[in-house]
């Protein structure tokens, strides 16, 4: 005998507070819907981030007027009388969270018991407790009847009902592997285009078009070994991935935020980009102004795009060694070392090159412009050195080196010479002769008895003038003490 399969659309208080599927897929209501989380359900591990980014959502659909706001799937296997929740628990509970906050005393499925592991014990309060903040801050009682309708009879979740337990992880393995080719920058990219919902069509295709001609691969790279890296670090954080959890970071100031902090942004992005459309760069002889940099919030729409595409140009040329292509790194002796292949190879290398690629991207962001002058050129041949005695001191340091030790020295790690925030440095520097007087005072020698990597052929070149050790460089520029 087959599995049965059931299709349809709920609203969430017909679910949530009615027990129902509001219609199947033959246009009839499913009455008796008790919702159960079985023992093998992961925990709760959504966030009064990830709540209130929720509720956030739901509020521009709600400003937005849309009529219906889909909010994902719920998949469930049928067992007996019970509808055990397959896929879609975190948003369930934090819908059931947010109807409790907005004053809904009945929400049957918040009666079983959730409290057997840590992470449900943390965030069910939690979150409630800053669904119900956020609301208080935001609303009066007008207000919050109005968002409670909306939540309970605007807002949809697609379900998928079935009676065979393995019909039921099959949907759910499906929506995952299908969700497993969506990077976060491709989550970033829809965000942003319905920010751009009244830009003339022929100049979003053009931004799209721009977008998915980019390799998206290194695309997702920029964003998740770069980007947010580098973002989180000129902070003083740690970062670890880059997840839906966190593009928050990445999703900026909108046309609707018009307090002090935004408006400034806002003001400084539209006159550079006025200025760089304008006669005057031409007339005055001057250059073109940035209109992004790293540490600071994106504008969201169209601008995010622009944004992309500028560091991923700059990212490119900076991890291109071509003497004759670029503008930023060409030629580099302590790159050309660096680019061989057993330099490439391994985590603890991949590591400390990420760490040196980024610490240059930086500092081109904050003080070189697109097309940099002699002048400029030669204060970042200075801060390659810097940047480069920085890292590979981690690498020198290590005989297997990991993401822990490495982010550990990032926030200073007393016993590990050269450990110190180099991105803070760079972020906290006004300009690039006080960043190199800063780093002359921070960077030390490391003594030969401090060092685990190999120490042999410190002065053996090959023919293409490639020096066949990294450690040559702390020799030449002395920064290594042989006694």
């Amino acid at each position: 005998m087959g599995s049965s399969l059931q299709l349809g659309i709920t609203k969430i208080g017909d679910l949530l507070r009615h027990n129902k599927i509001t219609l199947d897929q033959n246009g009839k209501e499913i009455g008796s819907i008790a919702l159960t989380i079985p023992n093998y359900q992961r925990p709760y591990k959504w966030t009064s981030k990830n709540a209130i980014q929720l509720l956030d959502d739901i509020l521009e659909a709600k400003n937005q007027n849309k009529e219906t706001y889909r909010v994902g799937t719920l998949i469930l296997h049928k067992d007996s009388d019970k509808y055990n929740i397959v896929d879609g628990q975190q948003r369930t509970i934090t819908f059931s969270l947010l109807l409790k906050a907005l004053g809904e005393s009945e929400v049957d499925f918040l009666n079983q018991s959730m409290t057997y592991n840590p992470h449900n014990q943390r965030n069910i309060p939690n979150n409630y407790l800053s669904l119900k903040r956020r609301i208080q801050n935001m609303a009066d009682e007008r207000e919050k009847k109005d968002l409670k309708e909306y939540v309970e009879n605007n807002c949809e979740l697609i379900t998928v009902i079935t009676d065979s337990i393995s019909d039921a992880f099959q949907f759910f393995d499906s929506q995952n592997a299908r969700g497993k080719k969506l990077y976060p920058h491709d989550l970033l990219k829809a965000y942003h285009l319905r920010e751009m919902a009244d830009l003339d069509i022929v100049e979003t295709e053009r931004i799209v078009k721009e977008w998915e001609d980019l390799p998206q691969q290194e695309l997702a790279l920029l964003f998740s070994d770069y980007l947010y890296r580098v973002k989180e670090w000129t902070k003083g954080n740690w970062a670890w991935e880059l997840t839906e959890q966190n593009i928050h970071k990445f999703k900026g100031i909108t046309r609707k935020d018009n307090h002090p902090f935004a408006q400034f942004f806002k003001g400084a992005f539209s006159f550079a980009e006025s200025m760089n459309r304008s006669a005057m760069p031409f007339v005055s002889g001057t250059r073109n102004l940035k209109p992004f940099q790293l540490d600071t919030p994106i504008i969201a729409g169209k601008p995010f795009f622009e944004f992309a595409k500028h560091y991923f140009e700059i990212l490119r040329d900076i991890k291109n060694n071509d003497k004759y292509e670029g503008y930023f790194i060409n030629g580099n002796e302590i790159v050309k070392t660096l680019d061989l292949r057993t330099y490439k190879n391994g985590v603890g290398n991949r590591i400390t090159r990420l760490l040196f690629d980024t610490t240059i991207l930086l500092y081109v962001d904050r003080f070189c412009p697109e097309k940099p002058y002699k002048a400029d050129l030669e204060m970042l041949e200075q801060f390659v050195v810097c940047a480069f005695i920085w890292a590979y001191s981690l690498r020198a340091q290590y005989v297997n080196l990991g993401w822990l030790s490495a982010q550990n020295y990032i926030m200073g790690n007393p016993e590990v010479l050269n450990s110190f925030n180099l991105y803070k440095t760079i972020a906290d520097s006004d300009s690039p002769l006080s960043l190199l007087g800063t780093l002359s005072e921070k960077l030390v020698s490391l003594p030969l008895v401090k060092i685990k990597a190999k120490t042999d052929n410190l002065d053996a070149i090959n023919d293409d003038q490639i020096h066949l050790n990294y450690l040559h460089f702390f020799k030449s520029y002395k920064f290594l003490d042989l006694l």
